[in-house]
This record gives C-alpha cells, structure tokens and sequence, in this order.
C-alpha cells in the first residue's frame, strides 16, 4: 500500500500552517481528520490533567517532544554505556503510556536503567524488591487499625509513586505478581472497597530473570499481557564496558552514593504527563489501523501460535508506533513504525505450539513471517 494512503492531510501538512518551521508535504487529500501521590480516594482526582485535546499535534510540540525524549536517552547512556537502543525503548514506553519489562540474566544493567530512568525524568522512584514471602498489602499498602482514633487508615504500599520498580518480578507468588495489575492498567488501586487514584505519569519497570534459574515463578499470560513492551540488556561491547568499569569503580562525586547520582534530571514529571497526553494525538489513519488488525489476526490464525496478539497488544501496537513517529519529529504513523515496534511489543505476548518450539522456533522468528506475508494494503 503506497504511503500515500496511510499518511493524514491535516495543517500540519501544509506550509503555510506554520512559518518558520520544516513542512510535510500534502500526502493524501482523502485523508479524515477524525480522531477518535496518593491523594483522596477516587471520587476526587485533584492534580490530574483535564482532559485532552481532540486536536492533532503541532509539529512545534512533536519536535520539542523528540527533543526532550533524546536528551533523557542520552542522560541514561552517560551511565548505563553502549546501550542507547535500550535506553529509547525505555522512554519510548514512558510516552506511550505503558510499561516495560526488561529481562535477562543478573548483573547486565536492569535495574541501574530503571534508576537512571527515574533521575533523568525528575520522577519519584521506589523499588520493590520481590521475594516469595512479599504479599500483595506491601505492594498495594493496607488499611491499619488505628488504636487513638479507633478507625482504620489507609497505609500507602510502595506503588503510589511515579517509577516503580519491580525488581526480579518472577520471584514473587503470582498471587503478588497480580496486585500489580490494576495499578498497571487504571491506573488506581483499590484496597477495602476504596479507590486511590495514581500519580501522573506511573510507569512500572519490572526485571526478570530467565524462567530457568533458581526460584523463579513464570509470569501469568495477563501481566505479560499488560507490557507495553519488552526488551534485553545483553551484554555490554568491549569499549562500553570498559567505561563503565572506570566509571563505576572510580571516585564517586562528595555527596553521591552510587553512579546514578551523577545523572542530572533533564525534564519533569509534569511535562512527561503531558506528552504522554500529547503522543495519543498523533494522527493514525484508518487503512493504519487496519494494517495492525491484519497482522493481529494473522498471529491469531497461524498454525504454529496457540496464542496471538490480543486486543490490547494491537493498542499497544499503535500506541507504540505513534510514541516513535513522536520520538522522530513526526505528527503522523507510518508503517515503517509499526514494523519498527512489533518485536518489542508483540514477542512477550507469543505462545507457539510445542511442535514449533522443538524445532527450535522463536516468537521473532514468527513475527518476521507475519511482516513478510502480511500486506500493508
């Protein structure tokens, strides 16, 4: 399908919509416009955005928000060395409005990215650390009798923040791995019948360990599920670790405690809430659209996959794809960042058949199929 068809006529697209400012040239005249801490208990959610605009974005505010978004990449890589695609991912997530998992053997930089994260956003950070004695109330928090005013108050868990991270996720029950789930979808917790809305933005970063190693619990498919995205460290180039080496067992700055300390906020929570708001108005056009319900079904329908792609992983799919169109300047999606998104969004997701897996399939190897034989048009 040409790009033509997949690309808006909208004012952005016009040189006079803008003086001064780089134009998109006219794709497609048929184009449509049409878009489709914890505080007082739900009723209330003081110090949460209005609601946002039906209007597509500027191409003013979609470059300042790929600039802002590469200057947080290149604060984390000043730290976490040699992994800048890593680094990307993780804040292309943070704009989508969704969460990451990261997994991969210890030692190669899971966490430290989650801390680095938090520091270069200005974000308040807290980490759980899971182990299978942890219950949900120490994600959550619970309601404690308080013996002076003879009533039960409510005792904020460690989730009523704005980077959490959950450390070695897969070392928790499933029974703890689940009280994340509401928080990670609506953004709320509920505890004793209450309903406490969340901080803006709320992102969970969550490392796990290969399922092989010792005291690991396989992640239930609905918290995979609830992932925008999911990524490896791997291991560091020889040159990358060599920095980090002479970086992380240096002198460490007077008054730091570790390296991350070193690493200088470069936005604020606030500004990052509302280019979360602002990516959601990057324009998608219908046949898009229908592009990722395509590659859906053909995961669904295909012989050696006994789980595909579900609903939500098409929305996350396109939103996404519209977080990296937002990371390159752009106001509108193109198939290019479909293609580009589907492996980390949709590879966690896969459930193959075990005749695939004995041949050694993989969920990419799947994926790459379904790009190939799946018409854009």
């Amino acid at each position: 399908m040409p790009h033509a068809e997949l690309q808006p006529d909208h004012p952005d697209s016009h040189p006079d919509s803008h003086p001064g400012t780089t134009s998109v040239p006219h794709r497609d005249s048929r184009a449509d416009l049409a878009h489709p801490m914890v505080g007082s208990p739900k009723s209330s959610r003081a110090g949460h955005a209005a609601p946002a605009s039906d209007e597509p974005l500027a191409e003013r505010a979609a470059q300042r928000i790929a600039e802002e978004s590469q200057a947080v990449v290149e604060e984390i890589t000043t730290v976490i060395e040699g992994k800048p695609e890593v680094a990307r991912i993780a804040v292309l997530v943070l704009l989508a409005g969704g969460h990451l998992l990261i997994e991969d053997i210890p030692g190669v930089g899971k966490t430290m990215l989650a801390k680095c994260l938090a520091a270069a956003l200005g974000a308040r950070q807290h980490r759980i650390q899971f182990t299978p004695d942890l219950l949900p109330g120490d994600v959550t928090g619970a309601s404690v009798f308080n013996q002076a005013t003879s009533e039960f108050e409510f005792r904020p868990g460690a989730v009523f923040t704005q980077v959490l991270l959950a450390d070695e996720i897969n070392r928790a029950s499933p029974k703890t791995q689940s009280a994340l789930l509401e928080a990670m979808e609506e953004r709320q917790v509920t505890v004793d019948g209450t309903t406490y809305p969340l901080s803006e933005p709320f992102m969970v970063v969550a490392t796990a360990n290969p399922v092989e190693m010792e005291g690991t619990y396989r992640l239930p498919e609905a918290q995979r599920d609830r992932f925008l995205a999911q990524t490896t460290m791997g291991y560091p180039i020889a040159g990358a670790e060599v920095r980090m080496l002479d970086a992380q067992t240096g002198p460490v700055r007077e008054g730091d405690r570790e390296v991350v300390d070193s690493v200088r906020a470069r936005t604020t929570p606030e500004a990052m809430a509302q280019h979360i708001r602002d990516v959601r108005r990057v324009y998608a056009s219908p046949p898009l659209l229908e592009y990722v319900v395509r590659l859906a079904e053909a995961t669904r329908t295909h012989p050696q996959v006994t789980l595909g792609a579900s609903p939500r992983a098409a929305v996350h799919l396109v939103r996404a794809a519209k977080a990296h169109a937002t990371m390159d300047g752009r106001t509108f999606v193109e198939p290019q960042d479909v293609r580009a998104m589907i492996m980390p969004v949709w590879r966690h997701r896969l459930h193959l058949t075990p005749q695939a897996l004995s041949r050694g399939a993989g969920a990419g190897d799947l994926l790459d199929q379904v790009l190939r034989t799946t018409p854009v048009s």
